[in-house]
């Protein structure tokens, strides 16, 4: 035996009589003990259902109160010009899961949105086709990190497919919840019981967000000693509004003492709201911030906030023109639904204390098709053998270092609920152009000095404008991007047949 052997020997020898007896006693837990740097890190993906990015004290909203998400910022870094892929749910939900943009995907609407079949809208168009469900032979996020030796787990909303399309048949070990049943979607609330398929009933009155975060913290402890990947996706701050009474309360005397009351303006046909002072969407955004701490702390708890990456996102943003209309994105313009700023601009903050800089501001231009090649990397992944990646690492800005200029994009050819229309867009550096498909209409927006969007600057720069329209195009025909084609029965002058409701003169809160 060498002698290198023998002192190995001897070392491990001496650590052992120096653990205490107890730690191995029947029953008994050991201590947690942080796994080592170079090992792979653990991943929790935290999605927010209708978050705007103004609806975070770290993105500067003053009647919200945040403070585990704002502490997440100032552990880690704020992405200032983050998006999602779409200014509605289901797209932005496949490109995460895809890395690609939601056009090759196919799910370019929230999916149980009427498609032309059964289309009867009074609108000057006919929308696109667009999948339902998010295909099985999908290279997804989940697949990838099981594959690497993660163990994968989802809870929450999933609004991906119908059953045999969930969580567990795209790659996920476990799946609390992961459906679009129960919990608002079916049973309409957000106390149990829930009537949630994948997600038992709790004690009565039991409250979803935290529901979900005692899955994710469960998941966590269960599989601290190895590597693993929690996806923890929010079926809050999406309606129904509905709250607990005491945070409702808490809000209510808030705005009182503030002195707030709603104002509006317009948005297109919509009164958009303008002013932050919704009590039961401000206890629903709360809500939401306690059970990510519940998800920190344990952690914590753990001794595995080190080296594992957090990251915080939405899927579309704030809503603020329909269903309620519980919230403002200014200087934001729109929400949820638009092709402008409020609808695709979300908060994005990573915290990986091992990696990134506490503290930092992030302004480069990034998209949920990045989170996909981000954790791949992140994971020491590889993607299947000509899968096409749309996004691109964000590992660099997680070192401090830049990215490579590139544009980012949108294309969604459908009518939303909330009053946006069929619309196209590109960014490049500061500048956006939108394309409006009914009237072929085009607004080019310097973002670095007009950030709410209100001067449209296409007949000042022409040679731009066709710069960027004819980037837009070769996107579009790259990634077989459908378009809407003309209503033969449509009536100029008549309804367009769809509900307002949610707007200010039914709101009760």
């Amino acid at each position: 035996m060498s002698l290198n052997v023998k002192h190995a020997m001897g070392f491990a020898l001496m650590i052992s009589l120096m653990i205490p007896a107890r730690l191995f006693a029947v029953g008994q837990r050991p201590v947690s003990v942080p796994a080592p740097l170079e090992s792979k890190p653990n991943i929790v993906f935290i999605l927010v259902d209708d978050l705007g990015q103004r609806d975070l004290g770290c993105y500067g909203s003053t009647f919200y109160e945040t403070p585990n998400v704002d502490r997440l910022a100032k552990e880690g870094m704020r992405f200032t010009d983050a998006y999602a892929a779409c200014q509605v749910c289901s797209p932005t939900r496949a490109s995460i899961m895809s890395g690609q943009w939601p056009q090759r995907t196919g799910v370019t609407d929230y999916i149980g949105a009427a498609g032309p079949d059964k289309w009867n809208r009074n609108t000057r168009l006919r929308p696109a086709p667009y999948s339902d469900r998010l295909a099985l032979d999908t290279p997804t996020l989940a697949k990838a990190m099981k594959a690497a030796g993660y163990a994968t787990f989802f809870t929450g909303k999933w609004h991906l497919g119908p059953e045999g399309w969930w969580p567990e048949n795209q790659g996920f070990d476990i799946n609390k919840g992961g459906c679009d049943k129960g919990g608002p979607y079916g049973g309409k609330k957000y106390f149990s019981p829930y009537a949630n398929p994948r997600l038992s009933d709790g004690p009565e009155g039991e409250h979803l967000p935290d529901r979900l975060a005692t899955e994710t913290a469960t998941f966590i402890e269960a599989n601290k000693e190895r590597p693993f990947f929690a996806y923890f996706s929010f079926y809050s701050v999406h309606t129904p509004l509905m709250a607990r009474p005491d945070l409702q309360k808490k809000y209510e005397e808030k705005r009182e003492k503030l002195g707030l009351s709603p104002k509006w303006g317009k948005e297109g046909a919509r009164e958009v709201r303008l002013v932050q002072e919704h009590a039961v969407y401000a206890a629903m955004v709360e809500a939401m911030d306690l059970a990510v701490g519940k998800v920190l702390a344990k952690l914590d708890e753990l001794g595995l906030s080190e080296n594992t990456l957090v990251i915080l996102t939405s899927d579309n943003g704030g809503l603020s023109t329909s269903e309620g209309s519980p919230t403002s994105n200014l200087p934001l313009r729109g929400g949820k639904g638009w092709m402008y700023e409020g609808g695709i601009r979300e908060p994005l903050i990573v915290r990986w204390p091992s990696v990134v800089k506490a503290g930092n501001v992030i302004a480069a231009p990034v998209s949920s098709p990045d989170f996909f090649p981000t954790l791949l990397d992140v994971a020491k992944a590889q993607p299947q053998p000509g899968q096409a990646v749309d996004g691109v690492s964000l590992l660099p800005l997680f070192k401090g270092q830049e990215l490579k200029a590139r544009a980012l994009f949108w294309h969604y050819p459908h009518y939303g609920n909330q009053g946006g229309a069929p619309s196209a867009a590109i960014r490049r550096g500061p500048w956006k152009l939108i394309h409006w498909m009914e009237d072929d209409r085009v607004e080019l927006f310097d973002l670095s000095k007009d950030l709410s969007e209100t001067t449209n600057l296409a007949e000042k720069e022409p040679q731009r404008m066709a710069q960027l329209r004819a980037e837009l195009v070769a996107w579009q025909k790259k990634v077989g991007a459908k378009f809407p084609t003309p209503n033969a029965t449509y009536a100029p002058g008549k309804s367009e047949g769809r509900s307002e409701k949610g707007n200010k003169k039914v709101l009760k809160f």
